[in-house]
């Protein structure tokens, strides 16, 4: 972060301020107070952070954003809501700054696609780009405030729940280009259907100037409908419906772990070779939406392919591990109907002599969640699936659907365990396992379970 004052904050917010004090970060939790920083005093529903103001102190804070002025002797500027002037300071910082800077959003494949697109545009640029799951209106602020001078494009993730977030953050990024990834069903329960869904990924437009080119993937059915007129050129990509893409894959070809294909775009009349350390064609989708973002920043597109050979998949986001003639393909950072999806695909278009897949539960569903799993049990049978092993309350439907379509091998169990005990001796070599679940159901713990035993056979 560049250093900005107290005095700076305050009229940028339309705040007092009390005392003066020289920034040079922004900070909300003090585990992880530095040297000179503000420290934001957020009001949670389970925290209030205006109680730690002199342990912040002490630990270095050069001021307080406090939505009352404190007993605690260091300079403060007070504020009406220190959450929602957290964001409005954090536009003003940006502005700042003049860089393309990529908002992206969408139902599926975000953080993945967010992924490519910095290795992508590092190609060219020192970019920044958001880490980890700050994606929302505490951690968009944050990854704002990151950007310095040195910076030369950003690429900005944008999550939510409801409408009017997207909305809030577009408005703080100001992208230069945006791209949504798809409208699949998450958080269909806040937002009634798809068709608000789409509403509510759309609002990432709320923030860009006109004239700023939006993304879309041509395959989605409601991404299809978009219609801006003349106020945003829009940009397709697509793997199925390549008639009218600007940006289409061809000769699609998974093998040992990666996947190579053939983009071709400038009205067919390139081409570029890709190879993806990865499998699953959403993947594909992931990398050919990185590379048309790429194409728009005016990056090589040779340095692109090799910026996107040189992806190492995070934590457990369909990561392979292959041991003792098995295959394991760890999926369990979310879930949602259409990731799902995803991974049975993948599971079903490797090599493997048997493909087992253990699924658990797809949180925050709401009312649509039966439903969802019961939609899970059917993709697992189309798939031709081998072995189906579940865990949590929801999963039981997907083996329930799974069985009324006359899949034998299915079984739901009411404890990881019990899943363990059952599935561990059945693995064999030349087979693949697919981990897939909502992170909160913590299905590494299977996974770890049948690495301690079979890495060990």
């Amino acid at each position: 972060m560049e250093k900005i004052t107290l005095k700076e904050i305050a009229y940028a917010l339309g705040a007092e301020a009390v005392g003066s004090a020289d920034v040079t970060d922004i900070c909300i939790d003090t585990r992880k107070i530095t040297e000179g920083c503000l420290f934001i005093c957020i009001r949670g529903e389970r925290f209030d952070a205006h109680s730690f103001a002199a342990e912040a102190k002490e630990k270095g804070a050069a001021a307080l954003m406090v939505d009352h002025q404190l007993a605690v002797d260091i300079p403060q500027v007070i504020v009406d809501d220190t959450s929602a002037a957290m964001l409005a300071l954090s536009n003003y910082y940006r502005r700042k700054f003049v860089l393309p800077v990529v908002g992206l959003t969408g139902s599926v494949g975000k953080t993945t696609t967010k992924e490519f697109i910095a290795l992508v545009l590092g190609a060219k640029y020192k970019t920044l780009k958001t880490q980890g799951n700050l994606n929302n209106e505490i951690g968009v602020p944050q990854m704002l405030f990151r950007l310095d001078y040195q910076t030369e494009a950003a690429v900005i993730e944008m999550g939510m729940n409801h409408f009017g977030e997207i909305d809030r953050l577009s408005k703080a990024v100001e992208p230069t280009l945006a791209l949504i990834t798809n409208i699949g069903v998450s958080h269909i329960e806040n937002l009634g259907s798809r068709e608000g869904i789409l509403k509510a990924k759309t609002e990432i437009l709320a923030g860009m100037k006109h004239g700023c080119p939006l993304i879309l993937n041509g395959d989605d059915d409601m991404l299809q409908t978009v219609d801006l007129g003349d106020a945003y050129p829009i940009i397709t990509y697509a793997v199925k419906n390549t008639e009218n893409a600007d940006f289409t894959a061809e000769n699609i070809l998974e093998k040992d772990g990666k996947t190579t294909f053939t983009v071709l775009f400038d009205n067919g009349n390139s081409r570029q070779e890709i190879t993806i350390p990865t499998i699953g064609i959403h993947n594909v989708y992931n990398a050919l939406a990185a590379f048309a973002v790429g194409c728009e920043l005016n990056v090589d597109c040779q340095a692109a392919a090799n910026a996107l050979a040189a992806y190492v998949p995070e934590g457990m986001r369909q990561k392979s591990v292959a041991f003792n003639g098995i295959t394991c393909i760890e999926d369990c950072y979310n879930a949602s109907p259409d990731s799902m999806k995803a991974a049975l695909t993948t599971l079903a278009n490797t090599d493997g002599n048997r493909k087992i897949a253990v699924l658990a539960d797809m949180l925050e569903l709401g009312d649509y969640a039966k439903q969802a799993h019961m939609s899970v049990g059917e993709m697992v049978v189309h798939n031709k699936i081998d072995y189906l092993f579940t865990y949590g309350e929801m999963a039981a439907y997907i083996v329930k659907a799974a069985k009324d379509m006359g899949m034998k091998n299915a079984s739901h169990f009411e404890s990881k365990d019990e899943l363990c005990e059952k599935l561990i001796p059945l693995i064999e070599k030349g087979d693949t396992i697919i981990f897939k679940a909502s992170r909160g159901m913590k299905l590494e713990d299977v996974i770890n379970k049948v690495y301690e035993v079979k890495k060990n056979d």
